[in-house]
C-alpha cells in the first residue's frame, strides 16, 4: 500500500514539474477542464436525459427494468 502510495506521489510531481516548466502549461490544463465540462455536463444534457425524473415510485420502476432487461437478456443468450 505504501508503495503505491510512493508512486502516486511521483507520477504526480512528473506531471506537476512537466506543466510548470510548459510556457503552454496553464493554456492546456484551461482546454482540458472546458472539454471536460463540455463533456460532462453539456451533453449530458442532451444525451442522456432523466428517464426517473418523471417516475412517482423510482425504487419500483428500476426494480422492475431490471427484471424485464434481465429476462430479455437470458432469453437472447438461450436462443443463440
Amino acid at each position: 500500500m505504501n508503495m503505491g502510495k510512493i508512486s502516486f506521489v511521483k507520477v504526480w510531481y512528473f506531471y506537476l514539474n512537466g506543466f510548470r516548466n510548459m510556457t503552454w502549461g496553464r493554456t492546456l490544463w484551461l482546454l482540458i477542464l472546458i472539454k471536460l465540462f463540455i463533456m460532462f455536463f453539456i451533453l449530458r444534457l442532451f444525451f442522456f436525459p432523466s428517464f426517473l425524473k418523471d417516475k412517482e415510485n423510482k425504487p419500483e420502476y428500476v426494480g422492475n427494468e431490471l427484471i424485464q432487461r434481465s429476462a430479455a437478456y437470458k432469453n437472447i443468450n438461450i436462443k443463440n
